[in-house]
């Protein structure tokens, strides 16, 4: 019986796919399976086998053409980051996360990043809540775990120091579009409080993503608003911790596949990944990668 370890040798998985060891070497010379060498050694993560197997087993689906090499959905630092440095050739189109969902159900997305809380589970990015439950090759990986809370000014001038002090008279907030991320946690905690959103004092326009955010704060034209520390730090800006949260991607199995894809998963191996995370901060890394979900 082959090891339930998470990472399978050639032996045994030759016996998990019930193949000749011969024929995974093979499969591992033509670049079709995926593994990793370790002091000589193959090593093949299990999940990513499975992913593989169920990948081949889509008959007609996995021949469909894939849909473009776009990444849409929640602006996070590090992914955008990652995407550019990577040589992935994927472009970005960040939105918001429900906006992502609905791309990549149209397939006018490849990836989506979403960060969507279901307030009455507590849990994060529940593909039955979110429309996606019919898709049928739904992979989810987890890209990381961050750090959500207050972005204030650098010298916070008017000491908000929690959510409850949103709510004085002379305090702007700032806001994300319906739909955001970051709007469905605010309004989550906000609920949890017991503090009614009529009694915030919300600026005008929503902004559109966490660049936007963080800029109304820094430029005066808010005095507080919800976002991640990354964003908070990048515009040297006060951050007030609230809530750590999952942030995934979602894609179809095939779209795992993609060389796009495969060449984003494998800078995030190279260790200025990991020192980029700790530069941005606000980010817990050490499950990305896993997959979360796999229909």
């Amino acid at each position: 019986m082959p090891s339930t370890a998470m990472y399978l040798t050639t032996s045994e998985v030759a016996a998990y796919l019930r193949l000749k060891e011969r024929k995974v070497y093979d499969l591992v010379r033509q670049g079709q399976i995926p593994c990793s060498r370790v002091t000589g050694k193959l090593l093949f993560p299990r999940q990513q086998v499975d992913l593989w197997v169920l990948n081949h087993l889509e008959g007609d689906q996995a021949q469909r053409q894939p849909p473009p090499a776009v990444v849409a959905g929640s602006q996070d630092p590090l992914l955008e980051w990652a995407i550019r440095e990577s040589h992935s050739d994927l472009a970005s189109l960040f939105h918001g996360s429900s906006d992502g969902v609905r791309r990549l159900l149209e397939s006018r997305a490849m990836v989506a990043g979403v960060h969507l809380l279901d307030p009455a589970s507590g849990h994060y990015n529940q593909p039955m809540r979110l429309g996606l439950g019919g898709v049928r090759d739904l992979v989810v990986l987890r890209w990381a775990v961050r750090r959500q809370g207050l972005l204030v000014p650098q010298d916070n001038p008017l000491g908000i120091n929690r959510l409850a002090d949103l709510t004085q008279p002379n305090v702007r907030v700032a806001h994300r579009q319906p739909g955001a991320g970051a709007a469905q946690l605010l309004t989550y905690l906000l609920g949890q409080a017991g503090i009614p959103q009529t009694t915030i004092r919300w600026v005008a326009h929503p902004s559109l993503n966490e660049d936007d955010l963080a800029l109304s704060v820094l430029q005066g034209e808010a005095d507080v608003g919800l976002g991640v520390e990354a964003a908070a730090r990048r515009q040297q800006l006060g951050f007030i911790p609230l809530y750590d949260e999952q942030f995934d991607v979602m894609m179809h199995r095939r779209s795992y596949f993609e060389p796009s894809v495969q060449a984003l998963l494998a800078f995030t191996r190279q260790p200025r990944f990991a020192q980029r995370a700790e530069a941005l901060g606000g980010y817990d890394i050490s499950q990305l990668g896993d997959v979360v979900y796999n229909a």
